[in-house]
């Protein structure tokens, strides 16, 4: 995992986690209490209420990126620059100031007059972007999204058959598609991704942000610091029946959670809980490495077959090797006698290991390729035992 440096802030397995406070400087943005129009009120609330609270980066936005509002031109954001730009000089306290913007002109005159890093949220669509960023030695937060200026995050509604082929797009999931948005016009050395969470467009649901969530792991695999912007969104609200003013609770809980899945930056309106909840989720986060002057050892944490997929298919080397290197340990419960030794006999003839236990539960133990067969080798099998085949094959996916 690479570590990225943005403005002396260190950002990676090898620093804590961060927290990026968000200001609005766009009179469109929904969440009130973050916008201001005047630099003052503005530098007020960074100072007392992001960076005090333990805010390590500060975001501008310079319009709001909901859906539906008409998006502002490159020359309508310079146009409300001076206000962020007067904001910052204004603050007394120390934090990385980042320019939350697609365009790469405008990029490159906040970088001049005093931005630290840019949060760009259209993947790289101006293709200037990358370079800019370059030009000026600046980490960047790079959010999945198709290669589109005015389609911000919309990942499902890319023309993935033209991107990448027919055959890979009838076979890709919604993940597969924010793993290749972000992979898409490559990255720079201090490129900090974004899976995108939120509600980018019509057609994207709830289930594909959890399903995102629940996957964080696989974005490990590109190599680069992650940051998440899951702060009282809507599939975390869905789940509790919270509406916005009450997702605080599960917002923290799902910071915890993704800081624990890889996530290096967490982006919020809540600062100082979310710093604490932060912080929990590190502590309880084993990614211990080792290093020389010239060697480094990590230790990948992975939990499924997919995650080492995605590191083996960003290696080049085939992904389907997971399935003989990950190995499962699998609790099996409800069987009488009779079946278990039929489980077991039909375990040993797979390749895999079933241990009977004496209170009538079984372990059943062995690669993802051996359980795939134990799996397959139910669909024939007489009695209640060919039940567990859809299971087992949810377990080794």
């Amino acid at each position: 995992m690479d570590n990225v440096d943005a403005a002396g802030l260190g950002i990676g397995d090898d620093h804590p986690p961060r927290i990026m406070g968000v200001l609005n400087v766009s009179e469109e943005s929904p969440y009130d209490p973050s916008v201001f129009d005047d630099p003052g009120d503005a530098a007020e609330y960074v100072d007392e209420q992001l960076i005090d609270e333990g805010a390590d980066i500060v975001d501008i936005g310079l319009e709001s990126a909901n859906k539906r509002f008409e998006v502002l031109t490159a020359a309508e954001e310079l146009e409300r620059l001076h206000v962020a730009l007067e904001t910052i000089e204004s603050v007394s306290g120390d934090a990385v100031y980042s320019i939350e913007t697609r365009y790469a002109s405008v990029a490159d005159e906040a970088l001049s007059k005093g931005f630290d890093m840019v949060n760009d949220i259209c993947g790289f669509a101006d293709p200037a972007m990358p370079e800019v960023c370059r030009d000026h030695n600046v980490a960047v937060a790079k959010m999945a999204s198709p290669p589109d200026l005015e389609r911000p995050g919309a990942v499902e509604e890319t023309d993935w058959g033209t991107r990448k082929s027919p055959e890979w797009a009838d076979a890709a999931d919604y993940v597969d598609q924010v793993y290749e948005a972000l992979r898409q016009n490559g990255f720079t050395d201090k490129t900090i991704i974004d899976p995108a969470f939120g509600g980018w467009s019509e057609t994207k649901s709830t289930a594909d942000d959890r399903e995102t969530f629940s996957r964080l792991r696989e974005f490990r695999a590109l190599g680069r610091p992650m940051l998440v912007s899951i702060n009282r969104k809507n599939f975390l609200g869905e789940l509790a029946g919270r509406d916005t003013d009450e997702r605080l609770p599960v917002s923290l809980a799902a910071t915890a959670m993704a800081i624990e899945r890889g996530a290096h930056i967490i982006r919020t309106h809540d600062v100082a809980e979310t710093r604490d909840a932060a912080i929990i989720g590190d502590a309880f986060t084993e990614r211990s490495a080792t290093a020389t002057s010239e060697v480094r050892v990590s230790q990948l944490q992975v939990e499924c077959n997919r995650d080492v997929r995605a590191h083996l298919r960003e290696g080049g080397v085939d992904p389907e090797l997971a399935d003989d290197w990950i190995h499962h340990t699998l609790e099996i419960d409800g069987f009488d006698p009779s079946a278990r030794d039929r489980l077991g006999q039909i375990a040993q003839e797979q390749g895999a290991h079933w241990v009977d236990l004496a209170d009538g539960r079984s372990l059943l133990l062995g690669s993802a390729a051996a359980i795939s067969r134990v799996s397959r080798s139910l669909d024939a099998a007489d009695g209640d035992i060919g039940t567990l085949q859809n299971e087992l094959c949810n377990v080794v996916r």
